[in-house]
């Protein structure tokens, strides 16, 4: 398998960036959702949003890399018909705008009170806004709600995989398991 995509098949810098993102995802969704029920004598109250934070930075600066690695890439060839391709780019676009937004709200949460973001002791974001009060709980509001819109794009993302994969019979799927029978 090559290190770079061509019109037939994603590379294999693709593809683990694709499933190391998509693990990630699942991960801060459920952490998220977990750090929301903790109160303030659990231990995980104050660990489980640090950890958080850290790797929604790591996953803004990954998401980065894959925006420039996507534009100098070519894109395989996509299966389906002409509507179905239209709305599987449409859908795959909107998931940078959703994880922009899902990471730009989680950053605001984090630096609102005008202190920047540790990352696991390695380095400082800054915190580019000066404190305002209530805007964590504005954010905050926002930064769920964009996640669990988001959560509805990878559903259906990962729905469209299975119709091409047992409906469709193409490689859709295979190709970005790095698996493939195309010649």
């Amino acid at each position: 398998m090559l290190l770079r995509n061509n019109t037939q098949h994603y590379g294999w810098l693709s593809i683990i960036i694709h499933w190391s993102m998509a693990l990630l995802i699942f991960a801060m969704f459920a952490l998220g959702w977990l750090m929301v029920e903790l109160n303030y004598g659990d231990i995980w109250y104050h660990k489980a949003p640090w950890i958080h934070q850290s790797v929604g930075i790591l996953l803004f600066f990954l998401l980065i890399f894959r925006l420039f690695w996507r534009l100098i890439n070519p894109l395989p060839a996509l299966y389906g018909a002409t509507w179905e391709k239209n709305i599987g780019l449409w859908v795959h676009k909107s998931h940078y705008v959703w994880m922009l937004a899902v990471i730009c709200s989680g950053y605001l949460i984090s630096t609102a009170d005008g202190r920047g973001i540790e990352v696991f002791t390695w380095f400082e974001v800054p915190a580019l806004l000066a404190a305002e009060k209530g805007r964590e709980s504005v954010a905050g509001w926002w930064h769920m709600l964009l996640a669990w819109c988001f959560m509805g794009f990878v559903l259906l993302h990962a729905s469209a995989a299975f119709k091409h994969h047992f409906i469709d019979k193409d490689n859709t799927l295979l190709r970005m398991l790095g698996i493939t029978k195309d010649k």
